[in-house]
């Protein structure tokens, strides 16, 4: 490959999705991560994976392996990982009222589920401060 082979991580993309069993807003942010093994993609792509099954009614667990699974078929790359944290109103303005909590999911595969220095690395990648910080 003539290009990058470490990992690229596209953190706090925002969306919004609507939960399928009560049809409450899930509002959050997505973490998208790969490795690539051929080739790079535009970043502006994942975010736009993200957007296309956020539109739809979702349960987030779902949605998390969705993403992951897309990245991976359309990149075969070594490894993608994908995060969600988001805040489900069916949990806050209903049932059990409960504001502030999040919901937070995960799907791994390939070496960020096989390799935990890899792994190691994006979650510390993830800690650091964002841009807007500075």
């Amino acid at each position: 490959m003539d290009g990058y082979d470490e990992i690229v991580l596209l953190r706090d993309i925002r969306f919004e999705s609507h939960c399928e069993h009560h049809l409450a807003p899930i509002i959050g942010r997505a973490h998208v991560a790969y490795l690539p093994r051929q080739r790079v993609v535009g970043i502006s792509k994942l975010a736009r994976v993200v957007d296309a099954y956020a539109r739809r009614l979702q349960i987030q667990e779902r949605m998390t392996a969705q993403i992951a699974n897309t990245i991976n078929d359309e990149l075969e790359p070594h490894g993608v990982a994908v995060i969600l944290e988001s805040a489900h109103e069916c949990m806050t303005t209903r049932g059990v009222h409960k504001p502030g909590v999040s919901m937070v999911t995960s799907t791994m595969l390939g070496v960020f589920r096989d390799n935990s220095d890899t792994r190691r690395e994006l979650m510390a990648m993830l800690s650091r401060p964002a841009v807007s910080d500075y």
